[in-house]
């Protein structure tokens, strides 16, 4: 998860946007304030996946075969709204 997180374009370019909007593509702050700043970003991205890993895995104990069945067809079926109205986007302008 976390090299597909880093590979991912939309998450460079959002991080490249925070560095450059807290000011740390001078040199101004110095090396101790990018490290806090890359720390601080670090620290964050863990506390986000430790979370969201913990509230997943409570989901997942609660819920039976038949839920996850219903959740799956029901995301793909929104997956495949949003693919179809992209789509439509394309072809009608």
């Amino acid at each position: 998860m976390l090299a597909l997180t880093f590979t991912n374009p939309m998450t460079i370019l959002s991080f490249a946007a925070l560095f450059a909007g807290a000011g740390s593509g001078g040199a101004a702050g110095g090396p101790a304030a990018a490290a806090l700043l890359v720390a601080g970003v670090f620290a964050g991205s863990a506390g986000w996946w430790l979370v969201s890993g913990l509230i997943a895995g409570d989901f997942r104990e609660r819920f039976d075969a038949t839920w996850h069945r219903r959740l799956d067809r029901a995301s793909g079926i929104v997956i495949a709204g949003f693919g179809l109205s992209q789509r439509l986007r394309l072809v009608l302008g």
